[in-house]
């Protein structure tokens, strides 16, 4: 059998395709979106009829392969990752990640896991490597069967909302002002994020928490972490909610890292802590007749974390954590270009004095450093934005941790000091890298980070994200003109 038709015929799915059947019977969906995730995190697939969901489920449906790439051609105008001769990699519906929408409840989505076509010379309906979800799986599933852990990751996702112009580009400034945690800014975008949290909670997701951060009309709000693939699959829809929610009130949801100077940027920072033990636990919040399959209205609860302190120092993780802390420490560096994959990215790290994580550090609440332990139990990768993916993220992390523990790698002493403070009294220090280029030549260096992105992932990461610096490099910015355009005489 192949992966794809061992996918097809795995215990218990044929259960859960009758299940999604009476919710598309119950609910009254007519339309499901079957989607998956591209390298740049944004969401693609195909829109198919209710009618139908057996047949997808059994077959599935074919997409270019070049989708994985956002269908995008490089500065050459040749398509990233796979040319017009590539054949179709097929989309298999994974039943338990139903939902309706919660905006048009004839309208549903289901997420999917892509395979090499069946007709390939070539690995044949063969796991395909650059479907970057699919891989997160199957990394956390290894790291599971090798150690007894399980991922759990909770992000903070910082978007900014944006006024408009009647043609749709933005006005230049956010809908609020840029005042930290003030409650009135808030209050002036409550209609706003009453309507995300509302769709949210309709898709599965435990609301935790939310404020107004200090850009304009710059908001996080919080849900409860969860396994990092369930977790990833929520950051995704979440800014997919906030899209649908732009277009009802007239704003842009801009997850853009850093669209303004001399304020702070979006970024997403990323907790986590390995777990054993726990059951999943379907949320006491949501009601018995749920609008989807049970599996996106669950979280884990319960178990151990082998991350809390096993020593009288409470600031310190246990071994576990403090090895993980070591296998993240040594590629933070290669780490950067998933976490931080854009250029705008390093605008947030030039642009200093708004806490952005430039040094390649860690200590206890320093946020200064790209690592910190937040809270016993949990450390926090900051070298993260808004823009990033969480399934390349969720799978860098695995391979580092993998490689922290595995080798028993020392992080070194927890800097409690600003770096600032802690470079004038003479300590050197480590920058992260400063720039994309700087950051895909780490990743190119790396073996370990590579292997989160196998085969043809990296192919097209690399691919797609040299052909943006290079982009940039080729390209005259308004800064160009403002600098050189009167130097002489």
């Amino acid at each position: 059998m192949t992966d794809l038709d061992r996918h097809v015929a795995k215990p218990g799915r044929d259960k859960l395709v009758k299940q999604v059947r009476a919710k598309i019977n119950e609910l009254g969906v007519t339309y499901i979106f079957f989607q998956f995730i591209s390298v740049t995190g944004r969401v693609v697939g195909k829109g198919i009829p209710a009618d139908h969901w057996e047949r997808t489920c059994e077959k599935g449906f074919q997409l270019v392969y070049g989708a994985t790439a956002n269908l995008f051609v490089d500065r050459h105008k040749n398509y990233i990752g796979y040319g017009p001769e590539a054949k179709e990699l097929v989309g298999i519906p994974d039943p338990e990640t139903f939902v309706q929408l919660p905006w048009d409840k004839k309208v549903a989505r289901v997420f999917v896991t892509c395979f090499r076509n069946r007709e390939e010379r070539d690995n044949p309906g063969a796991h395909l490597t650059s479907d970057c979800r699919g891989n997160l799986r199957i990394h956390a599933e290894e790291f599971k069967k090798k150690y007894g852990y399980q991922l759990r990751v909770g992000t903070e996702p910082e978007m900014m909302w944006l006024t408009k112009n009647a043609d749709g580009t933005p006005t230049g400034g956010g809908f609020s002002k840029p005042y930290c945690y003030h409650i009135d800014q808030f209050e002036s975008l409550r209609p706003v994020f009453m309507r995300v949290m509302e769709y949210a909670q309709a898709m599965g997701f435990d609301m935790i928490q939310g404020d107004h951060e200090d850009a304009p009309g710059q908001l996080e709000l919080n849900w409860m972490y969860d396994d990092v693939l369930r977790n990833a699959d929520r950051l995704s829809t979440y800014r997919q909610i906030c899209a649908q929610v732009a277009r009802e009130f007239n704003l842009i949801a801009c997850f853009m890292t850093k669209p303004f100077m001399g304020v702070s940027a979006s970024g997403c920072h990323t907790n986590m802590s390995l777990w054993t033990g726990g059951k999943d636990v379907v949320n006491k919040l949501h009601h018995k007749s749920l609008p989807g399959m049970e599996e996106v209205f669950t979280y884990v609860e319960g178990g151990t974390n082998t991350f809390m302190p096993d020593t009288k120092d409470i600031q310190l993780p246990g071994k576990v954590g403090l090895l993980s802390i070591g296998g993240i420490m040594k590629h933070l560096g290669a780490l950067t270009s998933i976490g931080s994959s854009t250029v705008n990215s390093y605008r947030r790290l030039w642009d200093q004095g708004f806490w952005a994580p430039v040094y390649a550090d860690w200590g206890f609440q320093n946020r200064t450093c790209g690592l910190r332990v937040s809270a016993p139990g949990r450390f926090e990768y900051r070298s993260v934005d808004s823009m990033h993916n969480p399934y390349l993220m969720g799978s860098g992390l695995l391979k580092a941790m993998d490689d922290g523990i595995s080798n028993k790698i020392d992080p070194g002493k927890p800097e409690s000091r600003s770096m600032y403070d802690a470079q004038a009294a003479g300590k050197k220090v480590k920058k992260l890298p400063m720039s994309l280029g700087e950051a895909l030549d780490r990743l190119s260096q790396d073996e370990v980070i590579k292997s989160a992105m196998p085969d043809e992932m990296y192919t097209v990461f690399h691919w797609y994200k040299n052909d943006e610096w290079e982009r940039f490099l080729g390209a005259t910015t308004q800064w160009d003109l403002d600098t050189y355009l009167d130097c002489l005489p």
